[in-house]
C-alpha cells in the first residue's frame, strides 16, 4: 500500500463514520439490552415464586403430617385401650362359660370383638407408619438399607414398631 491509501483511510470523513457508526451502537441496541434485562427480571421473578410455592408446599405437608401422627396417635391410645377392655371382656366370658353360667356363643362373641379391636390397632399402628414416612419425606429425608448401613443403623423389629 502506499502512503495515499493510507492517508485516504486516515481521512476525516471516514474516521468520523467509523466513531460515529461506534458511538451510536449502544443507542441502537438499547432496545435489545432493555429487552434482554426484562428478560432476566422475569425469569428471576419467576425463579423466586417457584421457590416460594415449593417453601408452602413443604411446610403445608409437615403441617399435615404433623397434625395426621397427632390425631392418629390420640385414635391408637383409645383403640389400645378398647383392646384391653375387649381382653378383659374375653377373660370374664370364658371363666363365666367355664363356671356353666353363659354358652359358648358368649365367648365366640368376645373373641370376634377382641379380634375386631386388635385389627383396628394394627391398621391406626400402620397408618401411623405411613404417616411417619410421609413427614420423613415432606422434611426432606428418606432413607434406604444402604444409608441406614452406612452410618451403623440396625434398629430391630421392635424398636421400629415402638417408634
Amino acid at each position: 500500500m502506499d502512503s495515499k491509501a493510507i492517508s485516504s483511510l486516515l481521512n476525516a470523513s471516514s474516521f468520523f463514520w467509523s466513531i460515529g457508526l461506534s458511538a451510536l451502537e449502544p443507542v441502537i441496541a438499547g432496545g435489545r439490552n432493555r429487552a434482554q434485562l426484562e428478560y432476566a427480571k422475569a425469569g428471576y421473578q419467576e425463579s423466586a415464586a417457584n421457590y416460594r410455592e415449593t417453601a408452602l408446599t413443604a411446610f403445608q405437608q409437615v403441617e399435615d403430617a404433623l397434625a395426621g401422627l397427632n390425631a392418629l396417635a390420640s385414635a391408637f391410645e383409645a383403640q389400645h385401650r378398647a383392646v384391653a377392655d375387649a381382653e378383659r371382656s374375653l377373660t370374664l366370658a370364658n371363666a363365666r362359660y367355664t363356671g356353666g353360667l353363659v354358652t359358648y356363643l358368649d365367648v365366640i362373641t368376645a373373641q370376634e370383638q377382641a379380634l375386631t379391636n386388635e385389627r383396628l390397632a394394627t391398621q391406626l399402628l400402620g397408618q401411623r407408619l405411613v404417616t411417619s414416612v410421609y413427614l420423613v419425606k415432606a422434611l426432606g429425608g428418606g432413607w434406604d438399607d444402604s444409608s441406614l448401613s452406612a452410618i451403623g443403623i440396625k434398629p430391630s423389629l421392635k424398636q421400629a414398631i415402638q417408634q
